[in-house]
Order: structure tokens, then C-alpha cells, then sequence
């Protein structure tokens, strides 16, 4: 038997968050066919610049969500702007993809494959909605027609 209502609450670790969004937007970006592959590639990338670069985005997203969630920056104007100063001290970063693919003429084809399919899929949809309207305008200049006789 399971409670529906629980006062337990699991607190997320600081930039676990980011790590995950960060994941997320690479594998709606890329559409891998291994998800779980992806992942662990992406992640070594992410161990590979940490260690490189000595610049841990996990803890960046962190000082940042603690930032604007418990500094009360907004009822502060002056605070706003020490804020705005300290982000654009912070290190650039260089959005690199994760595995970087290089496409052969077979994948562009693919591609191009797939882009005339959706194209055509959402003119027929076009299409049909269109039939759709035409019959029940059609319909009601029936019933209109009859009524008047």
C-alpha cells in the first residue's frame, strides 16, 4: 500500500540540474540512436574540459542558480549590477558539439530524405484540413438550400 501524500522531499544536488539540461538540449540537438551511449560520451567530454580547463559548468550553474535564487538581487537595484558585473567576468564558453559527425553524402541524403517526407506529411495535412472545410461548407449551403424550400 503506497501513500499518496508524503511530506518527504528530495532535494536535488546543486548543478545536477544544469548537468542534465545541458544533456537534454545536446540530445534533442543531435538525435542520437543510442541515447544512453550519447550520454556517457557526453559526460566523458564534460570530465575531458573539466580537467583541461579547471572549469566545472556544474558549479558554475550552481553559484548561478544561488545567486538568483538567495541574494535578493531584485529588490536591490545596486545589487543588479554587481551581479551583472561578476557574469561578465565569468569565463566565455565555446558551445562545441559533443561528438562531432562528419557527414558523409549518404547522411545528407538521409536528411534531405527526411525533410521532403515531413514537408509532404504536413502538406497533406494542409490538404485534408482544407477538403474538411470545403464539405461542411458544402453541408451547410445544403441545409440552407433546404430549409428554404
Amino acid at each position: 500500500m503506497s501513500i499518496p501524500f508524503s511530506n518527504t522531499h528530495y532535494r536535488i544536488p546543486q548543478g545536477f540540474g544544469n548537468l542534465l539540461e545541458g544533456l537534454t538540449r545536446e540530445i534533442l540537438r543531435e538525435q542520437p540512436s543510442n541515447i544512453p551511449a550519447f550520454a556517457a560520451a557526453y559526460f566523458e567530454n564534460l570530465l575531458e574540459k573539466r580537467e583541461k580547463t579547471n572549469f566545472d559548468p556544474a558549479e558554475w550553474g550552481a553559484k548561478l542558480d544561488d545567486r538568483f535564487y538567495n541574494n535578493h538581487a531584485f529588490k536591490d537595484p545596486e545589487q543588479t549590477e554587481k551581479c551583472e558585473q561578476e557574469v561578465s567576468k565569468s569565463p566565455e564558453r565555446e558551445e562545441t558539439p559533443v561528438m562531432a559527425f562528419e557527414s558523409t553524402e549518404e547522411e545528407r541524403e538521409k536528411e534531405e530524405f527526411a525533410a521532403v517526407k515531413i514537408q509532404s506529411v504536413f502538406r497533406g495535412h494542409q490538404a485534408r484540413e482544407e477538403v474538411k472545410k470545403m464539405k461542411s461548407e458544402d453541408k451547410s449551403e445544403q441545409a440552407k438550400g433546404e430549409e428554404d424550400k
